[in-house]
């Protein structure tokens, strides 16, 4: 039996939910296979693409792997902030820096569709 598109999204969101790490879609289709065994990757691809475009899920574009989105973005830009050491994922508001990130693409006539800031480096703990 298929799953209706809303009930994929949730249960994908929900892995993503219960992990304090990215996860790839491969990484997520293992989880799911343990109760639908005959899950495919197309499947979890385009859920996760219906998730990033709903804003519901950020896709970590350096490391091809999606975390839940954990803000409300309506007016703003997420900005994730990945620890190379332990490889948590802050998410910050970066709605201060939205004017700018648009003036930059209207420089050059650019049309962004979306706006996402990674920055990579260490965590506090990872830091100390």
């Amino acid at each position: 039996m298929r799953k209706q598109a809303a009930t994929r999204q949730t249960d994908v969101l929900d892995v993503l939910r219960q992990n304090d790490r990215p996860l790839t879609a491969y990484a997520i289709l293992n989880q799911l296979k343990q109760s639908e065994p005959g899950l495919a990757a197309p499947t979890i691809y385009r859920t996760l693409e219906a998730l990033t475009q709903q804003g519901r899920a950020h896709k970590l574009e350096s490391i091809k792997a999606f975390v839940p989105c954990r803000c409300d973005h309506n007016a703003s830009v997420p900005v994730l902030a990945v620890c190379e050491d332990c490889g948590i994922v802050e998410e910050h508001d970066g709605a201060p820096i939205l004017p700018n990130l648009k003036a930059l693409a209207e420089k050059s006539a650019f049309q962004a569709k979306r706006h996402i800031v990674e920055i990579h480096g260490r965590c506090k703990t990872c830091a100390a």
